[in-house]
């Protein structure tokens, strides 16, 4: 598959629509068409108050770095197949989902036309980011460090497992490793930490950390950090 054309992918720890998370967002939008698209899908069981935060949040920060914000309130099965959704992918330069529940997020995206229109402009050329859950829900499976079962995800990447909010899941005595072992020998673990980001570029296949922390890879018996600006020596696999 010729993936030339497609966005960039930045798969972010925590720390969506804050300040600290500006230069890589504004990095993300540069070249592309001032216009994002705010998707709180993994939101959608918290509560309208939730997704209004999230929302507000969303507008403002975008905002301020200088493009048109639209909210896809794209919360359930329902709402995902709403032909404005898809139609507000239109002209899109960036495409952002935030966090909550990641198998919400998966098994209401998939197979949904909102998906579609997503993964349409993403190949196009626009952005896409997810965040925390938004994050989990793009690898090939989805892992909860408080869930004992994997959920497969929606297959941005084959082989990967996103694992978000690494720095502080990790100082829980074996947490990281009881996801680790749940997990295939063939798939690759990615702890992200908060208020940081691995940005892949899909026409090298290869992640770049941004932010304030480090990215991880851990596989069986061993684990390699990488701190902001180093490539993520991973073989990353666009599905």
């Amino acid at each position: 598959m010729n993936i030339d054309r497609n966005g960039p992918l930045a798969l972010v720890g925590s720390g969506e629509f804050l300040p600290v998370m500006a230069p890589i967002d504004a990095q993300l939008i540069d070249s592309r068409p001032a216009r994002v698209a705010i998707v709180p899908t993994a939101a959608g069981l918290e509560g309208e108050g939730s997704v209004k935060r999230w929302l507000d949040l969303g507008v403002d920060h975008f905002r301020s770095l200088g493009a048109e914000v639209v909210a896809v309130r794209a919360l359930d099965d329902e709402s995902a197949n709403n032909a404005d959704h898809v139609e507000a992918m239109t002209g899109c330069g960036l495409i952002y989902y935030s966090g909550g529940d990641p198998s919400h997020a998966i098994s209401t995206m998939r197979n949904s036309t909102t998906w579609d229109a997503v993964v349409a402009a993403w190949r196009t050329g626009a952005a896409l980011a997810g965040c925390s859950a938004g994050a989990m829900m793009m690898g090939s499976v989805s892992a909860s460090p408080r869930r004992s079962d994997l959920v497969d995800g929606l297959g941005l990447f084959a082989d990967l497992c996103v694992l978000p909010h690494f720095d502080r899941l990790d100082q829980r005595p074996g947490m990281t490793d009881s996801v680790r072992e749940r997990l295939d020998s063939d798939v690759t673990l990615l702890g992200i930490d908060e208020n940081t980001a691995v940005v892949v570029e899909p026409s090298t296949g290869i992640g770049t950390v941004a932010g304030d922390g480090r990215a991880w890879l851990i596989g069986a018996g061993e684990r390699q950090s990488f701190d902001a600006g180093q490539s993520v020596a991973v073989d990353f696999q666009v599905a």
